[in-house]
């Protein structure tokens, strides 16, 4: 096994620089919702002119966007966190809204 000391000696011999980014979430975008990484520790690798980030982290997957968030409550007039739970029991855009204007 390596030590510590040793590990970044050879990574600096090898060319490969790493940086902690101090972040709170990371968010990952895709077509059917979010991938969201809460408390993460992230690591930003350059090796020559290629940079990579290693991200490990509680993992929750949201199955809608901010901007659904955002359009329930512009259309509903609740908050943020209201919007956000009904959205995360109905899996749904429309159904968050009826069941909201619906009432209790």
């Amino acid at each position: 096994m390596f030590s510590e000391k040793q590990l970044q000696s050879l990574m600096k011999k090898m060319g490969i620089k790493t940086e902690e980014i101090q972040a709170e979430e990371v968010v990952i975008k895709t077509a059917s919702g979010e991938i969201v990484i809460e408390d993460p520790n992230v690591t930003k690798v350059k090796m020559g002119n290629k940079v990579t980030f290693q991200i490990t982290g509680e993992v929750k997957e949201r199955k809608f966007t901010e901007e659904d968030v955002k359009l329930v409550c512009e259309k509903t007039g609740v908050d943020e966190e209201t919007a956000r739970r009904v959205l995360e029991e109905t899996g749904d855009l429309a159904a968050a809204i009826m069941k909201i204007e619906a009432g209790p």
